[in-house]
């Protein structure tokens, strides 16, 4: 298979001690075993280079790009996180903890206690830091601006508390809600803090509250119970002190990873006598995968490693108890700090919709400077008959004074009562519309059928409410390609083994199980395997021809290289047992299964040793040493005491990597042989991995030991000297063979990238695996076609570019990147192979900083994390590879071909109903702003209002909110079944058809002729009559109420139950407010609703109203509909008339996909 470099980076492989203890056996010591046993240490590991370094955390994480830089190509990265391997912890950059003694520990330095506090406010502070984020939206601030120049009394043109209404009803439903989910993290915070552990406490372990636990003390876990904080492990009940813990709540894998106790500490038991020592370790921070510390015990200073401590929020599994020390508790633990959820991203939608809020604060001043130059005008054509005019006479005439301040001051006045006035040109309700609109758009997509993966059992999630409508503007989608475009369930497939392919037509068809006795029980793998019957009689040969041995070492090779633990389960028959080996590498777990089809059964994994059953016969291997995977090397080894007491090194790996360790000056057919073999593998899309072998020397062995001692107790550059120490052992290797695995994809991805291409959505394939692999991958998945290959200018042909990490090394972060940029702008496939997960975030911002198209990365385990939170929209698969990805991205599902019903369906409805539900907030507003305007020149600029303060306010609540929040959720402009037949109707999001500028000029222009309308025909209906004021306010606000209503109704285009009741609802519930208002006596234009609609003007001027508003709009839909429509309305026109079926293979004529939009 190939080594799928970026799979692995991340992964914490601590399936292994960070050293192998082994017990004294003198029947199975050789002189090379005698070496080790007096060593002090018994310990050997490679930490991967992310471990070690810690630097996974700064490949992860890309909250620091503001302050920092981050280099996407590999050396950059390499480099960064061998700086960090490389500095010493000094007293001022550690921590010290003196064992069982938490009073000295904290005598110096106040660690954190272990009381751990997710909730974001106290009682005291909820109310002033709840407001200070709300106001954080400039909107929010400028309506608080409004209701305190309202309570000026030269400014007052509502009344004080009305005015300040809205704004307290928009705080105060945010507010609640911020409250509600607070009270339920300070619910969970106390039941946490309460949970009881054992504790050390003068010789006794007693119960103690998790909360009072405190950095020092000795902390004693039993089986499935959490561990209430960070500890070094001392000791457990597995005399090699081996400790099982299942890290599902950390960082979401179910599989169990070993973790180890330092031989000095294993027997020493806290009860019984006294555990003195100093941990020096470094300070918390958050990489999960990597820890760095030594402590000193006896006047002897140990190594710690990843492998020795154990985390806040594990279960520990499989062992009876564990005992260890607390080193970080509470807010300091890796847990808590790694506790900040995805980056905040906000949509391209209300991004856009900024620019439109400015235009109308400009048409705000505009029309309050207008006022305020016509008011000026007036006063200065009238100023020598203020004496005597209403309102501004100056003279005390009837013993009241009316407050003239001069023309100046009247004038900034007056512009200050505009604003006041025509405040809700800019739509306060938005806000709140568009986030329960966004609500309601996850439920029905979390409740589709469609996109529920039945095998995981899991329903799509949505976990940012804040970027739905970007679902429905993707152009470029980066998938990762193992677990996401695959099932990464591996099933062994091929094996080449000295030069010989064991596969082909003569594998058996159905798998067959091999079974062992024990005690009178059968044991037997879990998984089934495929076996080649030529194969399966030589593994039966053992040692006893040349081909026998070979296999033999082939498959000892695949069952003890690896960091699989075997966990046997009962079975419905008692004499029945399985075998289940728990692995965190689909690929190892694959490998073992294939072992033990032929012969080689793992049973047994201690610290020190491992059991082997071959062909019915036990055998004992000491684990001398064990090198683990890491990104540089991009291969593993394990180092063996046999039976026949020789030490034999054993490596597998990528081939790339394998072939430069191997002794090419032997055996040189059998290399050809075996490059052959992988070459047709991987043309076959199966991933593989080459094996070999060497014995070591004594004086080998002592070397090795010897150096690898004083690598792992360096506290400089320590992740650089074990890589060293690996290398010197894995070399002059004698080739075994190779293996392939196939990695199945997943049903339905290539009718979904199909369906995607077809959308104009551009797919890139970003993965760890070898060139041939991704290609064939390709093909299979109808990401490359036969009809992809070289182009002219005659005859233009599809492009496809493929690129390796290597490459990318040179490319990212160089001059470079604008012509790779331009070179895959060209082509219609981009496909980067043997990449690691910075340069897949590199790619993703080649593009993001190039172009103003929408980016979604989509992937299934922890390498992928960078490139889901550098692209627009994140989605992470629930898969095989944990978690991680999950929890750091926007949406989740179970399944890549979700994604075609998520961006066809739910993105452009999502688009569609947002997009328009923004332009519809805008009209109705300002339709309402510029009736008032138009009073406003009628009576002599003073501000006089004739709707009433109540109906001013309730408007953008009551009278005109529902509706449109009911349609945001509800409409559909398409169904399912016509977007999903046609994806080239996805389109319109792309090309931005539903919300632009010119639609919002348009709809301004609407509003004018609306307003218009509205205003002058009752205004003209009742010239010269007696009508009051308040009367014809009354029909104004019901004028504007009905139509904007109307506006909304044409405009949808499904129909049920909840928008005839939004909408119609809405009229009838403006009637009753306004009679209500209108009939209580306190109240300015009490009972005029009552005396005008006896008339049959009032009647008359509503539909007159709502008629000559409406027409231009029916006029101008109906031109554009029937001269120029766009795609989604001729789909439209064909699902109303039941014309798709007629259809059939006919292609309705769709608009070109438009190139990339440079910024």
């Amino acid at each position: 298979m190939t080594w799928d470099t970026s799979k692995n980076l991340f992964k914490s492989n601590s399936g292994r001690p960070s050293g192998m203890e082994t017990k004294n056996s003198a029947e199975n010591s050789s002189s090379a075993e005698a070496t080790l046993n007096s060593s002090s240490s018994r310990r050997s590991i490679l930490s991967s280079h992310s471990k070690a370094s810690g630097n996974s955390i700064r490949e992860v994480s890309f909250a620091d790009f503001g302050s920092k830089p981050v280099r996407h190509g590999s050396r950059g990265a390499d480099s960064e996180g061998l700086s960090t391997s490389q500095k010493e912890i000094s007293d001022e950059d550690a921590r010290l903890i003196y064992i069982n003694d938490p009073v000295k520990t904290n005598e110096k330095f106040e660690f954190a206690g272990n009381s751990v506090t997710t909730s974001k406010y106290s009682f005291i502070t909820f109310l002033p830091k709840n407001i200070f984020e709300q106001f954080h939206r400039v909107a929010y601030i400028y309506f608080l601006a409004i209701a305190i120049l309202n309570q000026l009394p030269q400014l007052a043109v509502f009344g004080r508390g009305v005015s300040i209404l809205p704004l307290a009803f928009v705080l105060s439903v945010t507010a609640i809600k911020a409250a509600y989910e607070d009270y339920r993290r300070h619910r969970s915070d106390r039941i946490e803090n309460n949970r009881i552990a054992s504790v050390l406490v003068n010789n006794q372990f007693q119960p103690k509250k998790w909360k009072d636990i405190r950095v020092g003390e000795i902390i004693k876990i039993h089986a499935s119970e959490t561990l209430p904080c960070d500890m070094v492990l001392l000791s457990t009940s597995d005399p090699t002190g081996v400790a099982y813990v299942q890290t599902v709540n950390l960082d979401g894998e179910s599989n169990l990873k070993t973790r180890f106790a330092k031989h000095e500490t294993l027997f020493k038991m806290p009860e019984k006598e006294k555990v003195i020592g100093l941990i020096k370790c470094e300070k918390p921070n958050r990489n999960i995968y990597g820890f760095q510390a030594n402590m000193e015990v006896n006047g002897r200073r140990l190594s710690l490693g990843p492998s020795n401590i154990i985390l806040r929020g594990c279960e520990l599994k499989n062992t009876e108890w564990g005992i260890g020390v607390a080193v970080y508790a509470g807010r300091e633990t890796k847990a808590m700090l790694n506790n900040s959820g995805a980056p905040s991203k906000r949509s391209r939608l209300e991004t856009h919709m900024n620019i439109e809020i400015i235009i109308l604060s400009l048409f705000l001043v505009a029309l309050c400077t207008v006022v305020s130059a016509c008011a000026l005008a007036w006063l200065l054509r009238h100023k020598n008959e203020l004496n005597y005019l209403p309102y501004y006479r100056k003279k005390d005439l009837v013993g009241k004074d009316y407050n003239y301040y001069g023309v100046g001051l009247e004038i900034l006045f007056t512009f200050l009562m505009s604003v006041i006035v025509f405040q809700i040109m800019i739509p306060i309700s938005l806000y709140i519309s568009m986030e329960l609109v966004r609500v309601g758009q996850a439920y029905f997509m979390i409740r589709d059928t469609e996109m529920y993966d039945e095998a995981s059992n899991s329903r799509f999630q949505c976990r940012s409410l804040n970027i739905n409508e970007d679902l429905g503007q993707i152009k470029y989608v980066f998938s990762d390609k193992t677990g996401t475009l695959t099932e990464n369930k591996m099933e062994f497939q091929r094996v080449s083994i000295w030069g010989v392919d064991y596969s082909g037509a003569k594998s058996q068809i159905e798998p067959v199980g091999y079974s062992v006795q024990v005690e009178g029980k059968v044991i037997k793998p879990k998984m089934n395997v495929k076996t080649d019957p030529e194969l399966l009689q030589l593994s039966e040969r053992r040692n006893d021809t040349k081909e026998g041995r070979h296999v033999y070492d082939f498959f000892l090779a695949l069952a003890a290289c690896n960091t699989i633990v075997p966990l046997v389960t009962d079975t419905s028959d008692p004499t029945v047992k399985m075998i289940d080996y728990q692995g965190e590498s689909p690929d190892e777990q694959a490998l073992v299964y294939a072992a033990a089809a032929y012969g080689f059964m793992l049973i047994e994994r201690t610290s020190g040793y491992i059991v082997i059953d071959i062909q019915g016969e036990r055998q004992r291997f000491n684990v001398l040493g064990l090198h683990e995977f890491d990104s540089d090397r991009k291969r593993m080894s394990v180092i063996l005491g046999c039976p026949d007491k020789s030490v034999k090194v054993f490596v597998k790996g990528a081939d790339s990597s394998m072939f430069g360790v191997i002794d090419k000056s032997l055996n040189k057919n059998i290399l050809h042989a075996t490059e052959s073999h992988l070459h047709d593998y991987s043309s076959l899309g199966l991933r593989t991995l080459v094996v070999g072998m060497r014995q070591l020397s004594a004086s080998e062995f002592e070397q090795w030991h010897s150096s690898f001692e004083e690598a792992s107790t360096a506290v400089i550059g320590r992740a650089a000297l074990l890589r060293k120490v690996a290398s010197a052992v894995e070399n002059n290797l004698c080739i075994l063979g190779a293996s392939a695995i196939e990695d199945k994809l997943q049903q339905g991805v290539p009718e979904a990238i199909e369906s995607l291409r077809i959308a104009g959505i551009k797919v890139w394939v970003l993965t760890g695996d070898k060139q041939e692999t991704a290609i064939s991958i390709g093909y299979s998945s109808r990401l490359l076609t036969n009809n992809i290959g070289g182009s002219s200018e005659a005859s233009p042909t599809p492009v496809a570019l493929i690129i390796d990490g290597t490459s990318l090394v040179y490319i990212l972060d160089s001059e470079l990147e604008e012509q790779l940029f331009q070179l895959a702008s060209k082509c219609s496939v981009v496909l980067c192979c043997r990449v690691a997960p910075l340069q897949k975030a590199g790619i993703v911002a080649l593009v993001k900083k190039r172009t103003a198209d929408m980016t979604l990365a989509i992937g299934d385990g922890a390498n992928d994390v960078s490139m889901i939170q550098m692209a627009d929209v994140g989605i992470g698969i629930s898969g095989q590879e944990g978690r991680q990805a999950v929890m750091a991205s926007d949406f989740a599902m179970g399944q890549f071909r979700f994604l075609v019903p998520l961006l066809l369906v739910h993105g452009h409805w999502n688009y569609q109903r947002m997009g328009y539900m923004i332009l519809y907030n805008f009209y109705r507003n300002a339709v309402m702003v510029f009736v008032l305007f138009w009073f406003v020149l009628f009576t002599a600029f003073t501000l006089t209002t004739a709707i009433n303060e109540w109906s001013s306010m309730l408007y953008s609540i009551i009278y005109t909110s529902v509706p449109t929040i009911v349609v945001g959720i509800l409409d559909k402009d398409l169904s399912r079944k016509t977007l999903l037949k046609y994806p080239q109707l996805y389109g319109a999001g792309q090309r931005h058809e539903c919300y632009n500028t010119k639609l919002f000029w348009l709809t301004m222009v609407d509003t004018i002729w609306q307003s218009v309308a509205i205003f002058f025909i009752p205004l003209l209906a009742y010239w010269g009559s007696s009508i009051d004021i308040s009367s014809l306010g009354d029909l104004w606000i019901l004028a504007v109420v009905i139509l904007v209503n109307l506006h909304l109704a044409i405009d949808v285009i499904r129909w049920n139950w909840t928008t005839h009741a939004a909408i119609w609802g809405s009229i009838i519930a403006t009637f009753i407010c306004v009679t209500v208002i209108d009939a209580l006596p306190f109240l300015i234009g009490y009972w005029a609703i009552f005396e005008v609609a006896k008339t049959a003007t009032f009647w008359l001027c509503l539909l007159a109203c709502v008629i000559v508003g409406l027409i231009p709009r029916f006029v101008v839909k109906y031109l554009y509909q029937y001269y120029s429509p766009c795609d989604v309305q001729i789909a439209r026109e064909a699902e109303k008339f039941g014309n798709l079926r007629e259809v059939g293979d006919v292609q309705i004529e769709m608009n070109a996909i438009l190139g990339p939009q440079r910024r």
